[in-house]
């Protein structure tokens, strides 16, 4: 096979078995890679109803046909399980190195299964794969096993690791990969640790071969041609200033999610910024395999209590850690980021938890004695606390380690848990903008932006603005970059790239570029038409998967204040998200019924009977 490598790596941890398996071409095509990977196993082999943290849940680790080749941003891979946080699958994403070195060490994709009586990490080096003891692991953070594992390895190797957040079981642990990058959301790390997996090492020395390398090259050229052209001028605002700069798109919108989103702006919104975190604290731009954007930032925090350095913060990061929680101290919001990514913890989940933990104070209902501290807003050396806390599952903690919707059911008040199906919102607030309440609400795995993010075409103008407040126009619009995005997880790309540079440049988002560097790099021969089917395919299954684990319409939902409250202030005040009027035409659309199930035709249409 060219592009794909043609090999899964099966993982049984119970028996300490590791087998090679060949990959069906015909899965390949239909699914792409990665994250359709990731649903075709999942439905596979695992149990929708499932207890998540038991032996019979699986961990898909997959790289995508263009992940580890020179495509721009081809270093993306996807982490697909069943989450125990939501109970819903949970596809989680990151770029960084390491999915490269998956790639180039020969493998498709991981797939672990059942738990190992001891902690163990995968080595996987050349046509070698390994498990290896970890106990001397165990306990560490997410850098200090990085050191170790590449000391004991190879220093070039690659790591994916957990941290004490992880091992924990803290319902929305991530995996961390090369040090700061994370496969973030819903628990991925959790499951990991409940495998007592400590870590993934990989160590490739392999190119990716090329169906067409000519024809390769000559589509990666006029792509980074026309990249540089367009940016000869002014260098894209996520290389001089990272994704908070981003913050000045929603507060100006009136979508900024502050105090457990109570409100959509925040007055301190200048002192948490790109720009301030750019001229305050940035050392250096830091690009993942292949990216011409190097929107990641490394930081350094010169003195004072906060002092420390890392990566980060990210714009999402800023929202949850800083305005979500009424926090407009730079580094202490930087400073838990470096705290979550060395504990293995979710910025959004962690942040928007400790922002419903800070509501229930507000309004009398959490006790300080409960807590062990005040829990007030704008506390950034309460912030950083708590984050500690609640990656070692020490006091209070222990209940934050649960997630906002359990925190906040557990005080009698659900409605304060700012998600859909369980999982924490992004840093928009759907009030003001349509298309995001929409995207939240159908997304398979919760309240993540990242399975369709509006945003581009609601605040950001791309390709085109559309009207943020209006709703009649947005299932389409939703629906389309739902589809797209699969295509761009499964491909194994970055969607800041792809957005802008990768698919026609108009609302109907045809993936053109995207196709012309599939089909030179694995020789399918696939048609435009058929890669955006595939990706109505991933989002198909993975709905499909999520009615079979129990969810239904009633949980394509978000909280009241969200549909019921109208914005105190700004410019989306008096709005409230239209889901309901929405939620009807969005599924006729899809081919759903009314009760947004997949219907028979639309099935046998996507060959997912």
């Amino acid at each position: 096979m060219h592009g794909w490598c043609g090999n899964i790596l099966r993982v049984d941890l119970t028996r300490g078995t590791i087998t090679r398996e060949k990959l069906d071409p015909q899965v390949a095509r239909a699914y792409i890679g990665a994250r359709g990977f990731g649903i075709y196993y999942l439905r596979k082999e695992v149990d929708p109803k499932c207890d998540p943290f038991g032996p019979w849940n699986k961990l898909i680790m997959a790289a995508g046909p263009l992940t580890g080749t020179a495509a721009p941003t081809g270093a993306r891979y996807v982490v697909t399980t069943k989450s125990p946080l939501t109970g819903a699958i949970t596809c989680s994403n990151s770029g960084g190195n390491f999915p490269a070195e998956l790639k180039k060490s020969g493998v498709d994709a991981l797939i672990f299964e059942g738990r190992a009586e001891r902690p163990v990490y995968l080595w996987v080096h050349g046509d070698t794969a390994e498990l290896r003891p970890a106990d001397h692991l165990w306990g560490k953070t997410t850098h200090q096993t990085d050191e170790a594992l590449r000391r004991e390895t190879d220093e070039k190797a690659k790591t994916a690791v957990i941290g004490p957040a992880g091992e924990r079981r803290v319902l929305f642990a991530a995996i961390m990969n090369d040090r700061d990058r994370a496969a973030g959301r819903a628990g991925v790390g959790a499951v990991m640790g409940a495998k007592n997996l400590k870590a993934v090492v990989v160590r490739g020395e392999r190119e990716v071969a090329l169906a067409d390398p000519a024809a390769f090259r000559a589509a990666n050229t006029r792509i980074r041609d026309a990249f540089k052209a367009k940016t000869k001028e002014n260098p894209p605002a996520l290389r001089t200033h990272g994704t908070a700069i981003t913050v000045v798109g929603t507060q100006s919108h009136g979508v900024f999610p502050t105090r457990n989103f109570q409100q959509g702006t925040f007055e301190g919104w200048e002192s948490i910024y790109g720009e301030t975190l750019t001229r305050k604290y940035l050392v250096r731009a830091k690009p993942c395999f292949s990216c011409p954007i190097a929107c990641g930032r490394v930081t350094r925090i010169p003195d004072g209590p906060f002092a420390g350095e890392g990566e980060g913060p990210e714009y999402e990061t800023v929202y949850a850690l800083g305005s979500d929680c009424g926090v407009d101290d730079l580094a202490a919001l930087t400073k838990a980021n470096y705290e979550c990514n060395e504990l293995g913890l979710d910025t959004i989940s962690m942040g928007s938890t400790i922002a419903c933990a800070m509501e229930l104070y507000e309004k009398g209902i959490l006790k300080e004695s409960e807590a062990g501290m005040p829990v007030r807003w704008g506390d950034g050396q309460a912030l950083v606390n708590l984050v500690r806390l609640t990656g070692r599952r020490e006091g209070f903690g222990e209940l934050l380690a649960e997630g906002s919707l359990r925190l906040a059911s557990r005080y009698g008040r659900p409605e304060l848990a700012m998600v859909a199906k369980g999982l924490d919102f992004a840093g928009y607030d759907p009030r003001g903008e349509q298309g995001m309440g929409l995207a939240y609400a159908t997304s398979p795995i919760g309240g993540s932006h990242m399975r369709g993010d509006p945003a581009y075409f609601e605040l950001l103008g791309v390709p085109t603005s559309v009207d943020p407040h209006t709703w009649a126009d947005k299932p389409p619009l939703v629906a389309k970059w739902q589809d797209l995005f699969c295509v761009i997880d499964a491909a194994g790309l970055c969607v800041f790239f792809s957005v802008r540079y990768l698919v026609e440049q108009n609302l109907m988002v045809k993936p053109l570029g995207i196709t012309d560097l599939l089909n030179a790099a694995t020789g399918a021969g696939f048609t435009p038409e058929e890669v955006e089917r595939a990706g109505e395919r991933i989002f198909n299954a993975e709905r499909l998967y999520l009615l079979a684990a129990g969810f239904t319409r009633r949980d394509d939902r978000l909280p009241p204040r969200i549909t019921a409250e109208p914005m105190p202030a700004g410019p989306a005040k008096g709005m409230v998200c239209k889901l309901e009027e929405m939620l009807i035409p969005y599924y006729e659309l899809r081919g759903w019924s009314t009760e947004g199930v997949p219907g028979e035709s639309k099935l046998k249409e996507l060959g997912l009977l």
